[in-house]
């Protein structure tokens, strides 16, 4: 693979594939690397969700006491799987740091702003696509089935309204006249009109055929071995197919950003979080809407099936957050808890055929916002990782402000929050 491409893009989920769609459109020659295929990680199996709504981050007010009193329980939705890892230990701690309300409301904007302008772009994309990958800007429903959980979800609505984000919140029969398949258990709900969902592995395939047909070389099953540098840039990628000599490189690794950064002597703090998703068959009785399942923490995507699972209309239910490393085990409990969680929401669940069961490592920084931006140490290194739960939804406005971050350009949004070196 001995060339000298103008980006090398290390990593083909959506974040690494959306920035090869922009730099393509400006004409850069690039080259992208993926030691699977394209989509084989979170890309494939998640929610399907792009969700302004999710502008809290994940290191709130309580998350981190909420996570130690689930530690013991494994069919929790976040779950830490305790062992002794320093790299752990650093990540919790900060964590805790970065839980603070201060912190949280200075957070917020950040994702606000980097959602919407993600959302316009999902929105110009699915214009482009037609019906291919079911795109839908139907919103979003929160469920809520306990009183101390709905009161939760209105304050987080207030919260969020505050900063601009439209919210909406009914009652149980309000929600119901929405989707008739709501439990009549279901005491409430928020609505969140600007979200959107689509099906993840049938926009990833469109977004795959757009850069190739843009001239984006893409290599499979290409491991990153190692790299040369000299002074403050990197001169030489070394692959499991051949040496690269690009002039600049892009890390988009997800949960394995970490191990490839080790190479070029960065610490990132991201920890792989696992979660689980099911892929169901479809039936007329199903939800037409996105939905999250407030206390249970599931998300619930009316989907149009990719070919290999099935035909027609599906149902995916996704969830959990698992802190147990680089761990691609399947845990069939947290598959049940997920499975259980949502027939205490939604009518007809329960007889839905299975289709799919999935699993994959979320990116997760400790503060909850993504890192955009070059190292202070190496000039020629754009780092795009750490999305969390939000690479799918993030993705496109990631991918364009690398874009032109390579093209010398000034950002669309301050990048400062979002920064390398901040921890």
């Amino acid at each position: 693979m001995t060339e000298s491409p103008d980006v090398l893009i290390i990593g083909g989920g959506v974040v690494g594939v959306s920035a090869a769609y922009y730099l393509a459109a400006q004409g850069a020659r690039v080259t992208l690397v993926e030691q699977g295929e394209i989509a084989s990680g979170c890309s494939y199996g998640n929610a399907g969700l792009i969700v302004p709504s999710h502008s809290l981050p994940l290191a709130a007010p309580g998350a981190l006491a909420g996570g130690l009193r689930w530690m013991l329980d494994r069919d929790s939705p976040f779950y830490i799987r305790p062992r002794l890892d320093a790299a752990l230990l650093g990540w919790v701690l900060r964590f805790a740091a970065a839980g603070t309300p201060g912190q949280v409301r200075r957070s917020i904007p950040v994702l606000r702003d980097l959602s919407q302008a993600s959302s316009a772009l999902h929105a110009e994309l699915a214009a482009l696509a037609g019906p291919g990958y079911g795109y839908s800007a139907s919103g979003l429903l929160m469920l809520y089935n306990s009183r101390r959980g709905f009161a939760a979800g209105q304050e987080e609505a207030h919260l969020l309204r505050e900063f601009g984000l439209a919210a909406e919140v009914l009652d149980g029969d309000q929600a119901r006249q929405r989707e008739q398949v709501i439990r009549p258990e279901v005491l409430g709900a928020v609505r969140f009109p600007g979200d959107a969902h689509l099906t993840p592995a049938l926009f990833m395939r469109y977004m795959a055929d757009l850069v190739e047909a843009a001239g984006v070389r893409v290599v499979t099953h290409t491991e990153v071995l190692g790299f040369e540098t000299a002074g403050r840039a990197v001169q030489r990628v070394r692959t499991t197919r051949g040496d690269c000599e690009p002039r600049q490189v892009v890390l988009a690794a997800g949960a394995w950003s970490p191990a490839v950064a080790r190479g070029l002597k960065l610490k990132l703090p991201i920890q792989p979080a696992k979660g689980y998703s099911l892929t169901l068959q479809g039936s007329a009785a199903q939800p037409g809407t996105a939905m999250l399942l407030g206390e249970a923490r599931v998300a619930v995507t009316p989907m149009v099936s990719a070919a290999n699972t099935g035909s027609g209309a599906v149902l995916r239910l996704a969830g959990t957050l698992e802190l147990a490393g680089l761990d691609f085990s399947i845990n069939p409990r947290r598959v049940e808890a997920i499975r259980r969680a949502a027939r205490g929401y939604l009518a007809g669940v329960e007889d839905m055929a299975t289709l799919e069961i999935w699993r994959g490592l979320r990116p997760c920084t400790p503060d909850g916002l993504p890192i955009i931006g070059r190292p202070r140490s190496l000039d020629n290194l754009i780092v795009a990782a750490g999305h969390g739960m939000l690479g799918l939804s993030l993705g496109p406005i990631t991918g364009k402000l690398v874009a032109q971050l390579a093209a010398g350009q000034a950002p669309a949004l301050d990048l400062g929050p979002l920064r390398v070196d901040r921890f």
